[in-house]
């Protein structure tokens, strides 16, 4: 009974300080994560020792009653498994050794194989014991007996735990810091099983090994577990210590595109990103879409693609791009930088708010405070507002003035002392219960004491209800000129609003209609404007635009078509050349700019392959016209050049003089 307390209370004590690592981990291998291959692996080596001890503990208890004849069979089963468990203990941590380590090379290789052919030979001479007494036997009194075969067995697992002692002993010397720490401590676990082997060889009925097991986990749960925890806590703090210099962190794995997100910043959470995602490359595309700036959308798309992503750090370690998104509905450059890890197994995506730093650089300030009294303001104000509240900052105290509205003068309502515990009191029972977290967030004398320090004013938008009725106001705040008082004006903006929505409504619709070709519906040559616009505007201040390409288009014979057919077989001849274009340039816009002229702003994968998707373009032409039937286009290419070109037209009539080269071939065959 003693005998199986001892691996009972190690069982206890091993599942007690390895259960974290257990239930985080579990027993499946992530392969492209090596520090997840580490733990499982160590997880395999605990869940070896534990069976070991179960094994260890049963057999124990049954071999008191050894007298009992019916409890034999079990016993002698208990003692092949006890031979099984103990070769698996030391393979599970040869393979947890050699995936800490993190080395690939013939040592570590023969290393596994060697223990691979003992556990094989260990398991033949067991099945062999059945016949011949090589590892163990039991006399007619059901005592245990351990023969030659299970000391030599011993034996060469003691060698074997002495060579992985030596070779890690000399993997730490050749290491530094607290690695070659670490290395040393997994050495001396190596060394300690061996020793406790020993002893299991002299003792053979005392639980040596099982005590040996526990002091190497105990070490490694020590001295290596928990180091790796602690540096990991660090790794986490610098990211987070990292996160205050830019509005978000992105640390993405490539393979299954799951990623972290550090970041402290109201602005960047007022973006609605998690902060945990299974799949960086689909919601963050999802995200930029609301979020980005619309002359920008089209050129912010192409960095959300993996392959694009790779491409450009193809030999460097980070590229960077700028483009603007959309803050509380106000576009504000941002600049992105991506980085890779040396595996290309993680990429990190930084994201940074330069709007402030542009401005800098673009203007002076030419602001001038005007110093004016509260008398002025108040006339300003006394036709704008349905009330002003006049609040002294220090104490809280207000004076609540209302406009007269026929002599466009301000008259006392009330006053009080306490203006936001009142006004947080007065929500609950007048604002509609939607807006009133919003309106109560916004209504502390902290958010507008820090508000009020980078901005001269600032307001918010919510609904009361009033009569039974919802009814939109805005509450705009703003600092007396002596900074001692916050002037809070109160009006009724519900026309307002509304007619604001019903016309956005209305202008979105238009706009996507104006952009949009009625005859092929492909973009018009009012969009393609406005791109070659905003890619102006990015080169005109001297942002690193993406790489991209100008595929000018024309249809051949066109107006002999519609001579000889009519318009209608001419409109069809015109979407044809629409389709065709927009089957091979499948990842670009493409745009009509004229009766029978096309136009393909070519970027990402396409404009990489370019050159193929060119010959594939040419190609199917000249078949169309040796045929005699399909679209016949004359095409020309340009690649814009930061170095030399200024202006989008440059690239553009390259490609047009390009596209009038392949019209003349194309008419002389």
């Amino acid at each position: 009974m003693l005998y199986a307390i001892t691996p009972a209370a190690m069982l206890i004590l091993i599942l007690i300080l390895n259960w974290e690592l257990l239930a985080n981990y579990g027993f499946f291998e992530k392969k492209q994560d090596t520090q997840n291959v580490v733990h499982v692996r160590y997880n395999w080596f605990l869940l070896a020792s534990c069976s070991y001890l179960i094994v260890d503990m049963t057999w124990s208890l049954l071999y008191a009653h050894k007298e009992v004849q019916a409890f034999f069979p079990f016993i002698y089963y208990l003692t092949d498994l006890y031979f099984i468990f103990m070769l698996l203990t030391m393979l599970t941590w040869t393979r947890y050794m050699v995936a800490y380590l993190n080395k690939g090379g013939r040592s570590s290789r023969v290393l596994v194989y060697i223990v691979w052919a003992l556990c094989i030979i260990g398991v033949v001479c067991l099945i062999l014991n059945r016949f011949y007494h090589l590892m163990f036997s039991y006399n007619e009194k059901n005592e245990y007996i351990g023969e030659v075969g299970r000391n030599v067995s011993f034996l060469l697992q003691i060698v074997f735990y002495e060579a992985i002692t030596t070779y890690m002993i000399y993997v730490a010397n050749n290491s530094n810091g607290r690695q070659k720490f670490r290395y040393k401590v997994v050495a001396a676990t190596s060394m300690v099983q061996g020793i406790f082997l020993t002893f299991q060889i002299i003792y053979a009925l005392f639980p040596c090994y099982a005590v040996g097991l526990l002091i190497g986990i105990s070490m490694i749960h020590t001295f290596v577990q928990s180091g790796a925890k602690k540096d990991k806590e660090i790794r986490d703090n610098i990211a987070y210590a990292m996160a205050e210099d830019y509005e978000a962190i992105f640390y993405i794995d490539l393979e299954s595109g799951e990623y972290m997100t550090f970041s402290k910043t109201k602005k960047f959470m007022s973006m609605n990103i998690m902060t945990l995602g299974k799949d960086f490359f689909k919601e963050a595309l999802e995200g930029i879409t609301k979020t980005t700036y619309p002359g920008d959308l089209e050129y912010a798309k192409q960095f959300y693609n993996k392959e694009t992503l790779l491409k450009f750090l193809e030999n460097r370690t980070s590229f960077s791009f700028k483009y603007r998104v959309l803050i509380n509905n106000e576009p504000r450059y941002f600049l992105f930088t991506v980085m890779r890890d040396k595996n290309l197994q993680y990429i990190i995506f930084y994201e940074k708010d330069i709007e402030d730093e542009l401005k800098a650089e673009r203007t002076q300030k030419e602001n001038q405070r005007k110093t004016i009294t509260f008398a002025q303001i108040a006339e300003s104000l006394a036709t704008n507002y349905d009330l002003i509240y006049y609040v002294d900052i220090t104490n809280s105290s207000y004076v609540c003035y209302q406009s007269n509205e026929i002599f466009g003068q301000l008259e006392v309502n009330k006053a009080g002392e306490d203006f936001f515990g009142g006004s947080l009191s007065n929500i609950q029972k007048l604002v509609h219960e939607q807006d009133r977290e919003k309106l109560a967030e916004f209504i502390t004398k902290e958010n507008m004491i820090a508000t009020m320090e980078n901005h001269k004013n600032c307001s918010v938008n919510y609904r009361m209800i009033v009569s039974g009725k919802v009814q939109y106001t805005r509450m705009t705040v703003r600092k007396s000129s002596d900074n001692t008082h916050f002037i809070i004006g109160v009006e009724n903006v519900d026309d307002e609003i509304k007619k604001e929505r019903k016309r956005l409504r209305e202008l979105k619709t238009e706009k996507e209609l104006a952009r949009r070709d009625e005859l092929t519906g492909v973009k018009n040559k009012t969009a393609y404007k406005e791109l070659e616009q905003s890619v102006q505007e990015n080169m005109d201040n001297g942002l690193d635009y993406l790489s991209f390409a100008l595929v000018v288009c024309d249809a051949n014979n066109l107006k002999q078509i519609n001579d000889s057919h009519g318009h209608n077989a001419g409109d069809e001849y015109i979407r044809a050349s629409a389709n065709l274009l927009c089957n091979i340039f499948v990842h670009s816009p493409v745009f009509r700019v004229g009766g029978d002229e096309f136009v393909v702003f070519l970027r990402g994968n396409d404009y990489f392959y370019r050159d193929e998707l060119m010959e594939k373009l040419r190609n199917l032409v000249l078949e169309n016209k040796q045929r005699g039937i399909g679209v016949t286009l004359a095409s020309g290419i340009a690649e814009y050049n930061s170095e030399t070109d200024n202006f989008v037209s440059d690239i553009f009539n390259r490609a047009d003089k390009e596209m009038y080269e392949d019209k003349k071939k194309l008419k002389s065959l």
